[in-house]
């Protein structure tokens, strides 16, 4: 007896209307992509092996060098300036993004003025400027111009060092992209919650903070985590002035005993590190922002259908 003949039998026997028998559904084989992957990891391999046999490699120095005090000195600035530059980039940013989105056309033609000129310049060239701006400005003072009336001066190398000038081109220039980014940001809040905010007596300035920054921060997050991967890369280019970064420290290392490709070695390892860290929490921040959203939602409403399916099964 042929297995329809079986089903129909079954089903006249109990009266019931029989369910279809589950598709034992064979899953296609994809040899392409296998043999791609096998080529890949064996590319891979060798590549990794190559690299563990080569006596240029110079292992030893690299863990000599990894932990030395040189250059953890040369990361925790690397770690600082990162920060301090993304800091002044958000807040800068968003006040840049603000004024671009402002209605009175002074505040935005000196936002889109500010952005147009440092996303123009590139910032290696903000960098030299920045440090070198002694060559410029001698001295800088306070006082109002056009008159002989000055409050304070004070010679440039003294107030803008190395450092002091790595932070201001960084942050200054993070400021520009920054604003792009927030502003993308709030253009992607719906107007109607302004415009609920603002009938409920809020003033603009509180449904910026509390309505539209918070909702737009689903949006931000992503390219400004990415932005703040690059910044940590970015910070490299201070060492044309001796920032007293990874990479100047390292360099000062191997000027002084030829280990070029071990050093780098090092400093490629720790930057890698850190920018693995900044990936993993800047995939816990998207999620905590995403809540409630897109792949959240297709996520609980396919749950929810795999629970309805084996409720029917269970009937």
């Amino acid at each position: 007896m042929s297995e329809a003949q079986q089903d129909r039998k079954d089903t006249t026997t109990t009266g019931a209307v029989a369910r279809p028998k589950p598709i034992k559904a064979v899953p296609l084989r994809h040899w392409g992509r296998r043999i791609c992957a096998a080529v890949i990891l064996y590319l891979t391999v060798a590549l990794l092996y190559s690299l563990a046999k080569n006596p240029h490699v110079d292992w030893a120095t690299i863990g000599e060098y990894l932990f030395k005090g040189l250059t953890l000195r040369g990361l925790v600035v690397t770690i600082y300036l990162t920060l301090i530059a993304m800091a002044i980039g958000f807040l800068g940013g968003t006040l840049l993004a603000v004024m671009r989105l402002s209605d009175n056309y002074v505040l935005s033609t000196i936002a889109y003025a500010y952005i147009w000129f440092f996303r123009g310049t590139p910032v290696l060239v903000q960098i030299l400027i920045w440090g070198f701006l002694g060559a410029l400005y001698p001295q800088l003072f306070l006082g109002i111009p056009f008159t002989n009336l000055m409050f304070a001066s004070a010679e440039t190398s003294a107030v803008i060092g190395a450092t002091t000038a790595a932070i201001l081109a960084l942050g200054l220039n993070e400021a520009a992209y920054a604003a792009e980014i927030i502003r993308a940001g709030i253009i992607s809040v719906d107007k109607g919650q302004t415009e609920a905010a603002l009938s409920l007596g809020m003033s603009s300035g509180s449904t910026m903070l509390r309505v539209v920054l918070p909702q737009s921060m689903r949006v931000v997050i992503p390219p400004l985590g990415n932005e703040t991967i690059g910044m940590l890369k970015t910070t490299a280019l201070v060492s044309v002035i001796s920032g007293n970064d990874l990479l100047t420290n390292l360099q000062i290392a191997y000027g002084q005993n030829f280990k070029i490709i071990p050093l780098l070695l090092v400093a490629t390892i720790w930057y890698i590190t850190l920018t693995t860290i900044l990936s993993i929490g800047q995939h816990y921040v998207e999620r905590h922002f995403g809540k409630g959203f897109a792949a959240d939602e297709g996520s609980r409403a396919e749950r929810l259908g795999m629970r309805r399916e084996a409720r029917r099964d269970e009937v």
